[in-house]
């Protein structure tokens, strides 16, 4: 298994973060949905290439090597605007570039829920209706990034 590592002044930072949350109890739950969405944004900018050349190796060492381009971008949670993880994408290269985010929709069909992970242009969707997905680009990895429990 492939890893990547942090830099010190960006994991100590993010450790007193969430040592800073510890201490408050009332404003902890507004604070730390803040700092969890600023975490997951510079996570992902700042080690979203690392983390794609991880996957990719992983998929190549059980040949299911992605065919065409990739990227990790942040998930945005749609309704919220918030960050809440990071996917892969993959596709065509110029449509790969394009892509800023995937959008996390929850939604529902009669008795059955499912989530449409849509990779999109923008980190700021306004709307739900207003997000257009970026053709010839699917989600080829979610990936789960643990900032603690918040």
């Amino acid at each position: 298994m492939r890893t990547f590592r942090m830099k010190k002044p960006l994991m100590w930072t993010l450790v007193a973060a969430l040592l800073a949350l510890s201490v408050s109890t009332a404003v902890a739950l507004d604070l730390g949905s803040v700092l969890k969405v600023l975490a997951i944004g510079t996570i992902v900018s700042e080690y979203g290439g690392q983390m794609d050349k991880a996957i990719n190796g992983a998929l190549k060492e059980r040949q299911a090597e992605a065919m065409g381009a990739t990227k990790v971008v942040p998930i945005l949670s749609v309704g919220r605007g918030v960050f809440i993880g990071a996917a892969q994408v993959v596709g065509v290269p110029e449509s790969v570039r394009i892509v800023q985010a995937v959008a996390q929709i929850e939604t529902r069909f009669g008795e059955v829920s499912g989530t449409l992970m849509v990779p999109v242009s923008t980190r700021k969707p306004a709307s739900e209706k207003q997000l257009k997905g970026v053709s010839g680009v699917g989600v080829s990895a979610v990936i789960d990034i643990n900032v603690g429990k918040l």
